[in-house]
């Protein structure tokens, strides 16, 4: 079992930066792979980016790649997502989530979701 939360959301100008956070509770988050996804009013959850167990392997939604970085760190049990050169398009409810697999871009194979943390870009 994994519990997460989120945090670091917040309002920021178009332009700027944000750092979330998710902590893990648990012992066993480095052998869970870490995702990062969003969900704008009125729009599906959408993925935004995946960490590999020991952060070896990263990959990001083309809509995100080159702003976006994902980190981890599994002493604290933490997984981070900065947010740089923010664009109105970039607000929504940020998620972090578990999975017991491999790296993923689907929702569904991920176990454990966070309660979210709001991001709004105003333009």
């Amino acid at each position: 079992q994994v519990q997460l939360v989120e945090s670091g959301g917040g309002l920021v100008q178009a332009g700027g930066s944000l750092r979330l956070s998710c902590a893990a509770s648990g012992r066993t988050f480095s052998s869970y792979t870490m995702g990062w996804f969003r969900q704008a009013p009125g729009k599906e959850r959408e993925f935004v980016a995946t960490i590999s167990w020991y952060g070896d392997t990263t990959y990001y939604a083309a809509s995100v790649k080159g702003r976006f970085t994902v980190s981890r760190d599994n002493a604290k049990n933490t997984v981070y997502l900065q947010m740089n050169s923010l664009k109105s398009g970039d607000t929504a409810v940020y998620y972090c989530a578990a999975a017991g697999g491999k790296s993923s871009t689907r929702r569904y194979e991920y176990n454990y979701w966070g309660q979210g943390t709001q991001v709004t870009v105003s333009s």
